[in-house]
């Protein structure tokens, strides 16, 4: 469902009335100012999926930001605005006749980057508590513990418990399991699943970075399912042609001047492997 339908940028003749009225020229770096003008960017119309795609450098994670910040959405990694960044949001504009879902939100890499090195550091805490719960059982039932008063009733019980179980039993029991018995690319997809909810305007930054071939089908799944039943709406920067291919998805190419939409087999990324796989062919007939 689209939520967002249009998103203009700060023409070239706006900017160019900003810096006349900038009183001082210390700045060297204006950021976002001057990364679109050139690319002659037309109103971005947007449907339920919608990707930017461009190389590294053509300003596809700096559009994402800009749209993220102008409609406040929410983010769960640290993200430092440069100095003319609200100055550059005030020239924006966006067009929107339905409520923003509030839980609509830009996820990024760093985020999941994090999120793997949270689930890192919780089980890095759970090897330790592991080997901390062998020490114990191997104290209560090795140990000379002698019952007096109900004040020793629990050292009694886990006494009496470490005597009927075996170590294995006891520790599994008795430990939080180990979170992420899985590869990095099992965790991002299952940020992804637990992350993503009904209804909502997500902005993806690459989201196919640390998913396989393989799961990046997986998302793709995950996203065509949440934008054709479930009421989502999508904007994605990528370069990955399994991410491009999404039906129906409306592509916009940032590293074309002017900007324009294209089908994802036209795009230069996609016809690379394309060419590989076509000079392969004989490989995959032996």
């Amino acid at each position: 469902m689209p939520y967002l339908e249009d998103f203009t940028l700060a023409s070239e003749d706006q900017e160019f009335q900003f810096f006349l009225n900038q009183k001082s020229r210390a700045y060297s770096d204006y950021y976002p100012f001057q990364v679109f003008p050139a690319k002659q960017l037309p109103t971005l119309k947007f449907a339920s999926i919608t990707i930017f795609y461009g190389d590294n450098g053509s300003g596809k994670s700096t559009l994402l930001n800009v749209i993220a910040e102008k409609l406040h959405l929410q983010r769960g990694a640290l993200y430092n605005r440069a100095s003319f960044f609200e100055d550059y949001l005030d020239l924006c504009t966006y067009t929107m006749h339905v409520p923003l879902p509030e839980k609509s939100a830009i996820i990024t890499s760093d985020e999941i980057f994090n999120h793997m090195l949270d689930l890192r550091a919780l089980n890095q805490g759970i090897d330790l508590k592991r080997e901390e719960t062998f020490k114990d059982y191997l104290n209560h039932k090795f140990g000379d513990f002698q019952y007096h008063d109900l004040a020793d009733y629990d050292e009694l019980k886990k006494t009496l418990e470490t005597r009927r179980k075996t170590q294995s039993r006891y520790v599994r029991e008795h430990l939080q399991k180990n979170v992420t018995e899985r590869s990095n690319g099992e965790s991002a997809m299952q940020f992804f699943a637990e992350r993503i909810q009904d209804n909502q305007l997500y902005l993806l930054d690459e989201p196919e970075n640390s998913l396989s071939p393989a799961r990046q089908q997986e998302l793709v799944r995950l996203l065509t399912d949440s934008a054709r039943f479930f009421g989502c709406q999508f904007v994605i920067a990528t370069h990955s042609p399994f991410v491009l291919a999404l039906r129906d998805a409306k592509i916009y190419d940032l590293d074309a001047t002017p900007v324009v939409t294209k089908r994802w087999t036209e795009l230069p990324a996609v016809q690379v492997y394309a060419d590989f796989f076509a000079a392969h062919r004989q490989d995959f007939e032996a």
